[in-house]
């Protein structure tokens, strides 16, 4: 939600207040009429993309996780995650020495690879945009987290470019080759860079997770080689460097900016582009300080160094949440097997029944199921519940209240096809939850998924009126004071979205957004193909563009030949040259 809220902000920033024509190009190769601030905005994307990645990625090993550590966290993690998939099931059941690999290959992804964002290589940036999309995919295939992935594609998108975007032909890259002795240099140059990049990150992998490959066993061996110390004292020495990396990013941002700015003609447009400049490049600036307090938190003594009117700037608006700390999967759960919270419904308290929920394990023969971009909050929740004990869940108390009432919207939180919930007829009479442990089940069980163990009693049996449960509620102060206020039925746009809500509620939430989200997709698409087409995207059109300037020449060439030019298509080069009459 947090990082909802900060590229909510930012897309208000990066989204077009016109939308920029199509048909002319600008000398650069970008599209004429764009402003000179638009790039800011994809910059602090990009800036938030390296926190996001960077932290998650150092809070691992910060945190003395001896999961992590050990390289063993993925062993652990598909069968304990929140809501696992059916993929998760086989990734499960991989080779511990790939799980290891795949922990090594995580650590370089979110901690060497994110400088990358900033690289002045182009096919660096590229290639950090590829290895983030691998990871983001990786993770959706083999877990249920919600639409957060999704969104952490949309941030790798800043990485790109127009022209990576653009689907070039093959002339379009001959006519960028370098003809000249300085850009020859610097392709050189660029290609050393890339190079000795590439090496530092394998020879960094190789060296400090100790790689070895067995190659009788056929396996390679991994281990970490530096201590707790080692990375403490690495990460206090990189930490700040990072921030000055970042504003020196920024920097270059402005100045690119600027200089487009100058390249604008006519005053009235200069004047309204130099407010634009102004009003985006200060908002740039100022997030950027304010993102630095809750970044440097990776590192305490670096959060001590900090300038004291970023604090003080942070502080005025950590209320809006603009910019917010990250750190995922700091620490691996559930090491002894997945704790699970079972919730029981009975009518005479002696014969128990199951209340199974739509996304959660439960039913040991029911397969995982996938529910991404949807975000059933109850199922989450419970996981966190079975953490712990009862009373550091306050809410379940006040679950368990509202089953016991048989409140409708509450039911259809566990069951949204209510004739699928087991006291869909009557609210039980007693309601109480049981801890079990969960494992995914082996290759040759037939027709199981998961494995379970009783482990202990998570809530006591209660009903309705019963003094436990009354105390409970006034010590959380969930206990009802007064009835809920009466709907006015009066407002049209209540009544309009009640109608939608009654009418779209038998569907799967899943079913629903992936519904939308294709449905936008349509109609994209047919925009896309519908909408008019730039005239450089035909080569007829190129030919026609053409032909006045090779009248022109012909004219100014008296009566000598005017030979075509050279192309790189062995169409143009077979053209006989043009003579005049």
């Amino acid at each position: 939600d947090s990082l909802l809220l900060e590229t909510g902000f930012l897309a208000v920033l990066v989204a077009p207040l016109r939308q920029p024509p199509h048909h002319k190009q600008a000398p650069q190769g970008g599209l004429a009429g764009t402003s000179p601030h638009e790039g800011l905005p994809f910059w602090l994307v990009r800036w938030l993309l390296f926190r996001l990645m960077f932290a998650s990625g150092v809070v691992k090993l910060t945190s003395r996780c001896p999961a992590w550590w050990g390289l063993t966290a993925l062993t652990y993690h598909y069968e304990t995650q929140c809501l696992p998939t059916p993929a998760s099931w086989f990734a499960h059941h991989l080779p511990v020495w790939l799980h290891r690999l795949s922990v090594v290959a995580t650590f370089l992804i979110e901690i060497a690879v994110p400088p990358l964002f900033f690289a002045p290589v182009r096919r660096l940036r590229l290639a950090a945009f590829y290895s983030q999309v691998l990871l983001q995919v990786l993770i959706i295939i083999t877990g249920n987290y919600n639409f957060f992935n999704l969104l952490t594609l949309v941030l790798t998108t800043a990485l790109l470019d127009d022209g990576h975007l653009t689907a070039e032909s093959g002339d379009s890259h001959c006519r960028k080759r370098p003809t000249s002795w300085p850009r020859a240099l610097l392709a050189g140059l660029s290609l050393l860079l890339e190079l000795t990049v590439y090496g530092l990150l394998a020879y960094g992998t190789v060296h400090y997770f100790g790689l070895e490959v067995d190659w009788e066993q056929r396996v390679v061996r991994s281990r970490t080689t530096f201590t707790f110390h080692q990375f403490s004292q690495w990460l206090k020495m990189v930490t700040l460097p990072t921030m000055w990396l970042g504003a020196a990013s920024l920097a270059w941002e402005l100045l690119t900016a600027l200089w487009r700015w100058t390249q604008v003609r006519g005053w009235l447009r200069k004047s309204c582009t130099a407010a634009q400049l102004l009003v985006f490049g200060s908002a740039t600036v100022a997030l950027f300080v304010i993102s630095l307090v809750p970044y440097s938190y990776i590192e305490p003594s670096s959060h001590g160094h900090l300038w004291s009117g970023a604090h003080r700037l942070f502080g005025a608006v950590e209320h809006l949440q603009l910019a917010n700390s990250y750190g995922l999967f700091r620490r691996m759960t559930g090491l002894g097997g997945r704790p699970e919270v079972v919730l029981e419904g009975s009518y005479d308290g002696h014969h128990w029944t199951e209340i199974e929920f739509m996304y959660k394990p439960g039913n040991v023969s029911r397969p995982p199921p996938v529910v991404v971009p949807h975000q059933p909050r109850l199922d989450w929740q419970m996981w966190f519940a079975a953490l712990g004990p009862h009373t550091h869940s306050p809410w379940f108390t006040s679950l368990v209240l509202r089953l016991l009432q048989g409140k409708d919207p509450v039911v259809r939180l566990i069951q949204n096809d209510v004739a699928k919930y087991p006291f869909h007829k009557q609210p039980p009479t007693y309601v109480r939850a049981q801890r079990y442990k969960y494992w995914f089940s082996q290759a040759g069980e037939q027709s199981q998924w998961w494995r379970r163990q009783w482990v202990e009693e998570f809530f006591p049996p209660v009903s309705l009126g019963d003094p436990a449960l009354d105390m409970l509620l006034r010590q959380f102060g969930l206990q009802d004071k007064s009835p809920p206020r009466a709907r006015g039925s009066g407002n049209t746009l209540a009544q309009a979205l009640r109608w939608i809500r009654k009418q779209l509620s038998p569907l799967e939430a899943s079913t629903l957004l992936w519904g939308l989200l294709a449905a936008v997709g349509a109609i994209r698409v047919m925009q896309a193909l519908l909408g008019p087409h730039s005239p450089r995207s035909s080569p007829l059109a190129k030919e026609e563009k053409h032909r006045p300037a090779a009248r022109k020449a012909s004219r100014a060439a008296g009566r000598q030949a005017v030979p075509a030019p050279e192309n790189c298509s062995s169409s143009s080069s077979s053209q006989s040259p043009r003579r005049k009459k």
